[in-house]
């Protein structure tokens, strides 16, 4: 009988082998796991990419719903804050999608500045071609599409509203006559500007994990409450390392600007608000 016991033995292994067999291909051929924190770095980068595309295709973008001509100047209802390397490389920082734009008195002089094309051979702004934001008029260069000639800001700590505008001052010290274009501010006069633009920075935990980002950019008539235009931005990247320490500062974006990225929101607005012309 101990041949017997030993069938059964051997049939025993052989069925266990062939469980674990079947286990293994059912592991090889599982699905990458749902949860960001159980994905490898390649997987966690693939499924951000995709869900970026995702978002790009069926949510972001400009949207203009009505337009306000010859307009001189409006408030900004919120300033891009500072922020520099540690930011960059912060998965959660609100501003992630905007990481390019410029900051505090940058952002305000990126709505008074001149726009200037960006053409080796000096073809004009136009509206599917837009160039870079100077806060100097440039007399041989055929754009100089004029900003708006004063914006009106609230101070977060005084809670008083200051108006900036752009002047030009010759610079003492210069023998050949450089000029100077200083940022000034003073107290707004009253009545507030009737068109304001604010932003919303959205943290959304479980897309973050994945490194997608988003915002979004209004354009607000201040008497009605209507929002006359909006601009829903993504942007993503992957984690911050050796290689690439601010991510947020490479990311992909949509929509985006190949020229004068720092000046998306002003490129935006101006779609909706439109400046007056120079006379």
């Amino acid at each position: 009988m101990k041949w017997l016991n030993r069938a059964y033995w051997l049939l025993a292994l052989l069925l266990l082998a062939g469980c674990d067999a079947g286990e293994a291909t059912k592991q090889a051929s599982a699905p990458a796991p749902s949860d960001p924190a159980a994905m490898t770095p390649l997987q966690r980068a693939e499924a951000g990419k995709a869900l970026w595309k995702e978002k790009c295709r069926t949510l972001a973008g400009e949207k203009v719903y009505k337009t306000v001509a010859d307009l001189e100047g409006l408030v900004l209802l919120k300033v891009r804050p500072r922020a520099w390397a540690p930011e960059w490389a912060d998965p959660m920082w609100p501003g992630a999608a905007f990481a390019k734009e410029a900051q505090t008195d940058g952002y305000i002089k990126s709505f008074l500045g001149y726009e200037h094309s960006s053409s080796p051979t000096g073809e004009p702004v136009t509206p599917t071609s837009r160039g870079y934001i100077g806060t100097d008029f440039q007399s041989r260069n055929p754009s100089n599409v004029p900003g708006y000639r004063y914006v009106d800001v609230i101070d977060p700590e005084d809670k008083q509203r200051y108006r900036y505008v752009l002047v030009h001052k010759p610079r003492p010290t210069s023998k050949i006559g450089w000029i100077d274009t200083l940022l000034e501010k003073s107290p707004a006069p009253d009545p507030i500007p009737r068109y304001g633009v604010t932003f919303e920075d959205h943290v959304i935990p479980e897309e973050r994990a994945l490194g997608v980002a988003s915002s979004t950019v209004r354009v607000i008539d201040l008497k009605t409450n209507e929002v006359l235009g909006e601009m829903l931005r993504y942007a993503w990247s992957t984690p911050a390392s050796r290689a690439n320490p601010s991510p947020w500062l490479t990311a992909y974006r949509c929509p985006d600007h190949e020229v004068g990225a720092g000046a998306a929101t002003r490129k935006f607005v101006d779609q909706v608000l439109i400046p007056r012309k120079e006379q």
